[in-house]
């Protein structure tokens, strides 16, 4: 049987998986993160740095033993989006795989005697937990499912818990957890559907007995680590409100503080002041913190800080974990350098090979592709290629410096691709954009199909070739324009079809159906759904239902099935530890073409979007 090709796109890993031979179909995606990342070891104020190894297996999230003797970490070595714990020696030697599961193993922190490890999973709820391991048995035990307070499971609040830390008498585990606080859209740098994250400090015994919360609700305080008498804990701690800008291109505007609390008496210390995102904290003594400056108003002022005694190394550091004796520090650096078009990805499906793609990938009759080329995430910047649905033979057919073109859909006889131009995303409420079409062989012949206003975009082809599907967005001259729209290429007319707030319509392949999102709930409390209906309007039905944010649909090529992202699940870290990460905890999702049978098909660390299958024509080729 013939491999099938099935293409993922999300915005934003590597390694070879189950054999080409035994994959029956390949996906791609995109991934929204970084393409590399490696440890280093360094003195304690980050100099005389060295990568832990001498080839890097995409490694992360490390923390020194107790004794100094270990560096425990995360890493994607058996393939990438496929996490696992693992353990190694200071000076790179004794590498040994502490986890072998299929859903994501991160954040480890191993017990004062060195005979167990917490860390966080996914395993089992596909949600964000504190385990941990006895390393005698290998036997791991969930330590905070099931025993969260009443209300937060299935009420569609968030419900993870992350960033475990032992007591040094190791009776006690603090974590923070998101549990209770709401999927709800962000407001601030500017208001989008991405959420924000609420987190507080608990601890619990590692029996799962005393859960017992330190800090309010209303701020969010995180990564916690004992002082060395075990009678503090130090975290971070900012407004909510900026868990997103945090995690984004507007992280030098965040404000953060390094703060200490007394386990017994709740008595908090402020040990920071002025501007400055700093997270990551540690206690290297009685009264002295190591901590990061992840980003500032100024960007040469990140790097390595402490409250006392000296300056750190300036650089973007992630996760600086220091050695029992403060005289070391390990961290890792992240590299988002955009990946190689089907580039390897871990696939969770033995019959399933899976590779990169950008983003919006859309498959001609004829089994070619076409994509937008995203460049900056800060400021995205999209051309329009074609290429084989192996990568080769690629070529831009559109690019303007002025604007971004994004989903790009085929016209049924292969000639050309319509597009949106303009300006997307947070820039849609105030700057135009238009559908045009490009012939597909490259030729300068471009066809504007809209006017820039009202903002409109996210075409896509009817099966026939006679209309094209998109959207609208904005409120102009007073007259609010929003929802589907369907043009009819013979005679320019359009019928709308919704007026709400709607977005990426896909027509299946026979016709029948449009696909879309629709934002549903209230103005501060929606998230986004997917719809269908057919191409006249009516019949609308909602196929998805659950808390977080589900979009990005597309078809199957036999139109029995629809893929698309969701992010039902949560967070899976920290929310102001990610970078470039608008929705980190999204993942590929896959049902019948009714809604029913949802189930998820990748489980990384990382926002994993916007699927697309390859044709079976993309075969003969």
């Amino acid at each position: 049987m013939k491999a099938r090709i099935v293409l993922f796109v999300t915005l934003g890993c590597t390694v070879a998986l189950s054999s080409l031979a035994a994959a029956t179909q390949t996906l791609l995606m995109n991934r929204l993160g970084p393409s590399q990342m490696v440890l280093y070891i360094a003195n304690a104020d980050g100099a005389g740095e060295r990568p832990l190894f001498g080839t890097s297996g995409f490694d992360y999230n490390a923390s020194f033993s107790s004794d100094g003797q270990w560096i425990v970490f995360t890493s994607e070595r058996a393939g990438s989006g496929q996490a696992d714990i693992y353990r190694v020696r200071p000076d790179g030697s004794g590498l040994e795989r502490l986890t072998n599961d299929p859903d994501l193993d991160d954040q480890a922190a191993m017990s004062p005697d060195g005979g167990h490890v917490a860390f966080v999973s996914t395993r089992g709820s596909h949600t964000a937990n504190i385990w941990i391991l006895d390393l005698s048995t290998r036997q791991a035990r969930n330590l905070t499912g099931g025993r969260t307070p009443a209300g937060a499971a299935g009420t569609g609040t968030l419900n993870g818990s992350f960033r475990p830390s032992w007591s040094p008498d190791g009776t006690w585990i603090a974590f923070t957890s998101d549990r209770n606080f709401p999927f709800k859209p962000h407001v601030e740098p500017a208001p989008g559907w991405e959420h924000p994250q609420e987190l507080s400090i608990y601890v619990m015994q590692p029996d799962g007995r005393g859960l017992r919360r330190l800090t309010p609700a209303g701020v969010t305080a995180g990564s916690p680590r004992w002082s060395p008498d075990g009678k503090r804990i130090v975290f971070y701690e900012l407004p909510t409100a900026l868990t997103f800008a945090a995690r984004v291109f507007a992280q030098n505007r965040v404000t953060s503080q390094i703060v200490s609390i007394d386990v017994a008496t709740g008595a908090r210390t402020e040990h920071t002041s002025g501007p400055g995102l700093k997270v990551s904290p540690q206690f290297l003594g009685a009264d002295r913190i190591g901590y990061l400056v992840k980003a500032a108003p100024a960007a040469e002022q990140a790097g390595l800080a402490f409250t006392t005694g000296g300056t750190g190394t300036r650089g973007s550091f992630r996760n600086p974990a220091w050695s029992p004796d403060g005289m070391r520090v390990v961290y890792h650096k992240a590299d988002f350098t955009a990946r190689p078009q089907n580039q390897p990805l871990y696939s969770w499906d033995t019959d399933t090979d899976v590779r990169y793609t950008d983003v919006f990938p859309q498959f001609s009759r004829d089994g070619r592709l076409a994509i937008s080329d995203l460049r900056n995430l800060a400021t995205p910047m999209a051309s329009i290629s074609v290429m084989d649905a192996d990568g080769s033979n690629r070529r831009v057919v559109f690019s303007d410096p002025s604007g971004s073109a994004f989903v790009p859909t085929w016209s049924p006889d292969g000639q050309w691709i319509a597009f949106g131009f303009g300006a997307f995303f947070g820039a849609r409420d105030t700057r135009p954009a238009k559908v045009m079409m490009v012939r597909a062989d490259g030729a300068p012949q471009t066809t504007d199909l809209t006017k820039g206003t009202p903002n409109s975009g996210f075409p896509s082809f009817s099966p026939d070739g006679t209309r094209i599907a998109y959207r609208v967005w904005g409120e102009y001259d007073g007259k609010r324009e929003y929802g589907i729209r369907v043009l009819n290429l013979a005679d320019g007319s359009v019928k709308t079809l919704t007026t709400e707030l709607d977005n990426f319509p896909s027509w299946s392949p026979n016709g029948d159906v449009i696909a879309f999102t629709r934002r549903s709930g209230g103005t501060e409390d929606y998230d986004y759904d997917i719809f269908t209906m057919r191409p006249d309007g009516t019949n609308v039905r909602r196929l998805t239902d659950a808390p977080g944010n589900d979009s990005h649909s597309s078809w199957s090529p036999d139109g029995k099935s629809i893929l698309w992202t969701s992010g039902r699940y949560g967070f899976k870290d920290e929310a102001a530890l990610y970078d470039n990460a608008f929705q980190p905890f999204a993942q590929i999702f896959i049902m019948k073409a009714d809604g029913s049978d949802q189930r998820v098909l990748t489980r990384s660390r990382w926002e994993d979007s916007m699927p697309a299958i390859v044709p079976p024509a993309a075969q003969k080729r």
